[in-house]
């Protein structure tokens, strides 16, 4: 099989980090998200992706937050078979697939041009692609208002510069009735740690977003009320992580504020 070759700037390469992250925990024996659309796509792709020094933290942390971003996904589609989905930043994620969401949802990937552009070449036309710079005002302009939105930023927040994640949910939040916004949150020491981990080091990322608080979304003027925080520390599929991982992370789920510098999914209703 010919596998192609992707012309990526850094920012858009960290696409391929959480692919084949995903794919990695595909090929595992007891997988955690079992994603295998994404491990065909990776062996579908001319990248050294051992450059990317992806280790079994990553694999797991980014497997459990995605199962989890898809449950409250799924939760809000059967509640509301008339919603629209908007996967923000989504590369070549599966989600779509992954969710299978029923006939009368509207799913929208939304990437830059270039980014959606590409996924045809690895996926079956599932969704809606929208081509938009996420920190440019008006893309949102063209989708329905009176429907029930789930909105859902999977890795985005640290990489927006700014207050530009703010000013897009205000945004969204403004559009739309009402909804949700389902996001991987991350503290600002997790948020400013990360450049200097070695997966996004090798791609030469500088991250920087990050909020501590889970409610401090609630005081961006765009009607945000937390609903749920999810330390995934405590998650059940812990128990499938590798050791000395497992035992570490049943370490830090006994402290709150250790398990918040971890993976935690925030969800919150508007």
């Amino acid at each position: 099989m010919q596998r192609l070759r992707l012309d990526l700037d850094p920012l858009r390469e960290t696409l391929l980090l959480t692919l084949y992250a995903r794919a990695l925990d595909a090929k595992l024996p007891h997988p955690i998200l079992g994603d295998t659309h994404s491990a065909d796509i990776a062996d579908a792709i001319d990248y050294d992706f051992a450059k990317l020094k992806v280790k079994p933290s990553l694999v797991c942390g980014t497997a459990l937050r995605a199962k989890k971003l898809d449950e409250a996904v799924r939760t809000f589609v059967t509640d509301h078979p008339n919603a629209v989905v908007l996967d923000l930043g989504c590369g070549l994620d599966t989600r779509v697939f992954r969710c299978d969401p029923p006939a009368g949802v509207d799913w929208y990937d939304v990437d830059f041009p270039d980014i959606v552009e590409l996924r045809p070449q690895f996926l079956p036309d599932r969704s809606l692609p929208i081509g938009a710079d996420l920190t440019e005002p008006g893309w949102v302009d063209p989708l329905p208002r009176d429907r029930p939105v789930m909105i859902v930023a999977e890795g985005l927040l640290p990489f927006l510069p700014g207050d530009t994640f703010q000013r897009m949910t205000q945004e969204l939040t403004a559009h739309f009735n009402t909804g949700e916004l389902a996001i991987n949150g991350y503290t600002r020491f997790a948020a400013w740690s990360m450049k200097y981990h070695p997966t996004i080091k090798a791609i030469g990322i500088t991250a920087a977003q990050g909020f501590d608080d889970a409610h401090e979304p609630e005081k961006w003027s765009a009607g945000l009320t937390l609903a749920d925080e999810q330390l995934l520390t405590r998650a059940p599929e812990v128990v499938d992580f590798p050791q000395p991982l497992r035992a570490v992370t049943r370490l830090m789920s006994h402290s709150t504020a250790l398990s918040r510098q971890g993976t935690r999914i925030l969800r919150y209703r508007f």
